[in-house]
């Protein structure tokens, strides 16, 4: 779904009243209708972000609810993998601390936005993707009493201070933890990451770890690896295979070092598929190393011809991976059928079991990530039973867009009931 089909909403807020007179008047639907859903972002890059956002509301619409847009407006010029122009200029000519309040100053506008969709759709729940700076889902729900969910994909003020820096770290961590504590219920990616939601004070019984998923039409169909390898002049080779951005931290260099080893042997090739500012940086290294015939670079692929691209893919690599995230691409390379290496960290525990559904090994551990790929490449039969397994974990466990779309409808029917049973209070 693209940001051009998002209601164009603005318009003045709604005028504040006590909590009390809010509960009072939220509208209370019958629990298990089908429902209206105002669904709020501030995302404007289109990556594994839009794909997110994209995938999710589909598969609720699916399920037959009606969806009410509103987000930033900005971006959609982008193709995949690309990022709001206004945002890069904004971010790279101010000063970090004014780009930061603005980031908090927009909060103002999206809750004028989405004060005017409550006011002109009456929907029933208010579904947020949470981004920081951002308080406008938190004092809608403050003011109109809706069921206010928030969907948390990292801890971004943690995250921002780390890599990226922040200038206003009180008003950042004032923000996140004011959002987190604002919601009915959380739902973070990862059960890792619930342990932050705890940390700034959100109770158990308010959250809910929902998974990324796949979409089963386009991942789950009969799969021709020899077709695939053969688009890209593979068709004699053993594939090693990663997608996503490419960045330094994603451990690829390490991968490269490995195939300069003369003992993982010359038709043992690498496939990446993704841009990003690491990739200079890699086919330097392909160059230096004297292995450019070892890896080959397809580029940015459209979204929807990524299950034909991975089909591709003999062993997926995930060199490393942030310690909380629900990374999407292990998702796809379980339910293609890929034997998967990754790293043995709690997050990914939570999705892989090691020498069942993928070779996990020591994060950060080239010898321990060699010693994987190595066996993998040597056994097929090993390589064949890991990858039937992961996708059967994806079969068993649904971790399918519709399957979170449908947890997502039983938590949305618990909060109504139980507001129906209080009689609104």
């Amino acid at each position: 779904m693209s940001q051009a089909n998002e209601a164009e909403v603005d318009g003045r807020g709604l005028s504040a009243e006590s909590a009390s007179d809010a509960a009072a008047r939220a509208r209370i639907p019958e629990p298990g209708r089908k429902l209206k859903i105002l669904y709020h972002h501030r995302t404007a890059s289109k990556d594994g972000q839009a794909v997110h956002i994209a995938e999710l509301t589909e598969a609720l619409r699916r399920r037959g609810h009606d969806l009410v847009f509103v987000g930033p407006g900005f971006g959609e010029e982008q193709g995949f993998g690309g990022d709001s122009k206004l945002v890069s200029v904004l971010r790279s000519a101010l000063p970090r601390a004014v780009f930061e309040f603005l980031e908090f100053s927009y909060s103002v506008i999206a809750y004028r936005r989405l004060a005017k969709a409550y006011r002109e759709h009456k929907p029933d729940v208010l579904y947020e993707r949470f981004n920081l700076f951002l308080l406008a889902g938190g004092l809608l729900k403050r003011r109109t009493g809706i069921p206010y969910f928030l969907e948390v994909n990292a801890p971004l003020f943690d995250e921002r201070v780390k890599f990226g820096g922040l200038a206003l770290k009180a008003l950042g961590h004032y923000t996140q933890k004011r959002a987190w504590q604002a919601a009915d219920r959380v739902l973070p990616v990862t059960e890792v990451l619930a342990q932050y939601l705890r940390r700034d004070g959100v109770s158990d019984e308010r959250i809910s770890v929902i998974h990324n998923g796949i979409d089963p039409a386009q991942f789950l169909g009969d799969l021709d690896r020899s077709s695939a390898k053969a688009r890209f002049g593979l068709e004699n080779d053993l594939v090693l295979g990663f997608t996503g951005f490419l960045r330094e931290w994603h451990g690829l260099s390490s991968v490269i070092e490995l195939l300069a080893d003369a003992a993982t042997g010359s038709g043992v090739k690498l496939l990446i598929v993704g841009e990003g500012p690491g990739r200079a940086d890699l086919e330097a290294q392909t160059a230096s190393l004297g292995i450019a015939d070892k890896v080959h670079f397809a580029g940015l692929v459209d979204r929807e011809s990524i299950p034909g691209v991975v089909s591709a893919f003999d062993i997926a690599l995930q060199p490393a991976a942030t310690p909380y995230a629900s990374p999407l691409k292990i998702f796809e390379y379980m339910a293609l059928g890929c034997a998967i290496v990754a790293p043995r960290q709690a997050n990914i525990e939570e999705i892989l079991t090691d020498n069942e559904s993928a070779l996990l090994f020591n994060p950060g551990d080239l010898a321990s990530m060699r010693d994987c790929v190595g066996r993998l490449c040597e056994d097929a039969s090993l390589r064949h039973r890991l990858g039937e397994s992961a996708r059967q974990v994806i079969v068993d466990r649904g971790m399918t867009w519709d399957g979170n779309a449908k947890r997502i409808e039983t938590l949305f029917q618990a909060e109504l009931a139980k507001r129906q049973s209080r009689g609104g209070e």
